[in-house]
């Protein structure tokens, strides 16, 4: 492939700290409700534990419970071994490392007005390591965790005054590590709140009569909160750029039957609700139907719409790793999507059921490019699989490199034709536990680590066949992809 990528083109790899870091009550740290996520098993895989609703007395079982697998309390140990694996990221090239902060480790209940100098010392130490190979970190400063004491005293982000927790929080960051960091993204996948409500808004069901109405109120006063925050980092961080970060999917109409097309509009709408509002700072004139068709009423403050207007992201970041078919038909659908959708005939499927679409990525890379006319950041795209470690201690996957190169090509296309993208930074470049059901079985790194679903292993790092491929694309930065 010619040289087709700017040479200042961020390639790296992903993760959380929820998923990584362990270390879970360790120097001050408090209680996230990831830590109340229990292992879920395989049985799982199918539904999803993202979207379960919890409520006050599961979560203070869970707190007490010491004899269930909570695998994200452990995670893979990055809190003691992230020099380890950060020379490994160094080893294939990374130009960043897009990693999370745990809110509770900074102030453990949320609400606090002093944060913990320990927690901000762990990543001093970890952004000092980054800059020491020349990696820029990439700081999510919320990805699916909250503080539990939150969500127990204010029901998370169904509080208002959450807003002023989080700006506070936000600004603690900005003003340590303001000379270690300049890419910064507020919530992770926000549009999928409805899925996360518990897991990233600390919503307990308690007495929710309508959450469907409680889920989109969390989500504007997480909008707010955003906004206010895109606006501190500028004054803290003048160089700095901050963005927002979508869960995308391209949706395809089934048939050319105008209904069916009519649904994949609608299907967009309700994706890029969230990054109209992020980018354009205001809500789009299509929610009116939906809220009133609902029955939900938003409560909004006078001036939360000069805050959203004045506080406008400076990017689009997303996740992508599969397309969906939506339609009027009643043809099954698949197992394993994140989001409900019908089996699409011409595309292969991962061993969870995730449709593989590279050609849709660039489809929805032209497609935003051209509504918002911001830079893109492809900061979550990713195989995950069931990787096997041979006698000799090799990991073959061939099916991972496979599905980045058909990924990374379609990228090369769409700059091709003038979309402007920053930077590519697969999930999971190290083996990390799941988001969604708490499995170490269903890996995405380029790294193994030696820890299986039950929590066994020696926790040792072994690099795959795609750690070697990817080391050669960041190298000839994209034009081998051989």
């Amino acid at each position: 492939m010619a040289q087709t990528f700017p040479d200042h083109f961020l390639w790296g790899g992903a993760t959380a700290a929820n998923q990584l870091e362990g270390a879970y009550l360790e120097d001050g740290k408090g209680w996230s409700t990831a830590d109340t996520a229990l292992y879920m098993g395989k049985d799982a895989r199918k539904t999803m534990s993202l979207g379960d609703k919890m409520t006050k007395d599961r979560v203070l079982q869970a707190m007490e419970d010491q004899s269930g697998h909570y695998p994200k309390r452990h995670g893979i140990d990055f809190y003691h071994r992230y020099e380890e694996d950060i020379a490994l990221m160094a080893e294939m090239g990374f130009k960043t490392f897009r990693l999370s902060i745990s809110w509770p480790r900074i102030f453990p209940n949320g609400d606090d007005v002093q944060p913990n100098e320990a927690g901000l010392a762990f990543y001093d130490r970890v952004f000092d390591t980054c800059l020491k190979y020349g990696i820029e970190p990439l700081v999510t400063i919320s990805h699916y965790e909250f503080p539990l004491q939150l969500a127990l005293k204010k029901n998370g982000w169904l509080s208002r005054d959450t807003i002023d927790y989080f700006v506070h929080y936000a600004e603690t960051l900005f003003e340590r590590y303001k000379d270690k960091v300049k890419y910064w993204l507020t919530f992770n996948e926000i549009n999928i709140i409805g899925m996360t409500g518990y897991l990233s808004g600390g919503i307990l069901a308690d007495g929710i009569e309508h959450m469907l109405e409680a889920q989109y109120q969390a989500g504007h006063h997480q909008f707010v909160a955003s906004a206010l925050v895109v606006q501190k980092c500028h004054e803290i961080i003048p160089n700095a750029q901050i963005g927002c970060m979508l869960a995308r999917m391209e949706a395809y109409p089934e048939t050319c039957n105008p209904k069916d097309v009519l649904a994949s509009v609608n299907a967009d709408e309700m994706n890029f609700f969230y990054t109209d509002v992020q980018i354009r700072g205001e809500y789009p004139s299509y929610m009116q139907k939906f809220f009133a068709e609902h029955a939900i009423e938003i409560k909004f403050e006078p001036q939360d719409k000069d805050i959203l207007k004045q506080g406008t992201v400076d990017f689009l970041s997303f996740s992508y790793y599969m397309s969906m078919v939506v339609g009027e038909s009643q043809q099954e659908e698949t197992n394993g999507n994140l989001f409900g959708s019908k089996v699409n005939p011409y595309l292969q499927a991962s061993d969870w059921g995730w449709q593989i679409d590279p050609i849709g990525l660039r489809t929805t890379m032209k497609k935003m490019y051209q509504r918002y006319n911001v830079p893109l950041f492809i900061v979550e795209n990713g195989l995950g699989a069931e990787d096997v470690v041979t006698d000799d201690q090799k990991i073959h996957d061939f099916y991972r490199i496979d599905y980045l190169r058909s990924h990374i090509e379609q990228i090369a296309l769409a700059i091709e034709e003038g979309v402007e993208i920053m930077g590519y930074t697969p999930w999971g470049c190290i083996d990390l536990v799941s988001a969604s059901t708490s499995e170490m079985s269903k890996r995405y790194g380029f790294i193994y680590v030696d820890l299986d679903d039950d929590g066994e292993g020696t926790l040792e790092r072994l690099r795959k066949d795609s750690f070697y491929w990817y080391q050669k694309v960041i190298a000839t930065n994209g034009a081998d992809l051989s």
